[in-house]
């Protein structure tokens, strides 16, 4: 299945994926988050090839991730901006990361820490309506044709 596949899919997970379903777009909204906003800045940080930077860069530019915004006219230079849905995107990192700490752990960490108290983050998902932890409660997924 290609990502054009996945775009059509009814599931939301699926149609995520299509975009942000590679290690180099999730690791861009990382860094995008940590305060990165130019090009340079992201490869460096990355270590990906350039070809492939500007590709990512302009799916998540497309998908309404990042926008590109001028910030230099001598030489013409544009910088990467989270957009509203960019910054929504934080919590999946963050779930993401707790994953990869329980789960692929070892070795020294990167910690993420509330800029105001200091203390870790630890990142839980809950069910807005019931309160309950997701993944504590049993699941049903129901389908377009079903609803």
């Amino acid at each position: 299945m290609n990502s054009e596949d996945l775009c059509n899919e009814p599931c939301p997970i699926a149609r995520s994926l299509a975009f942000a379903g590679d290690r180099w777009s999730i690791l861009i909204l990382r860094d995008a988050h940590a305060g990165l906003t130019r090009f340079d800045q992201f490869r460096k940080s990355l270590g990906i090839a350039p070809t492939m930077l500007t590709q990512r860069l302009g799916t998540l530019t497309e998908e309404g991730l990042l926008e590109k915004r001028r910030y230099s006219e001598h030489p013409p230079r544009e910088e990467y901006l989270l957009t509203d849905a960019g910054r929504d995107f934080l919590p999946v990192l963050f779930m993401i990361g707790a994953w990869g700490r329980q789960y692929r752990s070892g070795g020294k960490l990167t910690r993420f820490l509330d800029a105001e108290t200091g203390t870790d983050i630890k990142a839980v998902a809950v069910d807005e309506a019931t309160g309950a932890k997701i993944g504590t409660r049993p699941i049903r997924v129901v389908t377009p044709d079903e609803s």
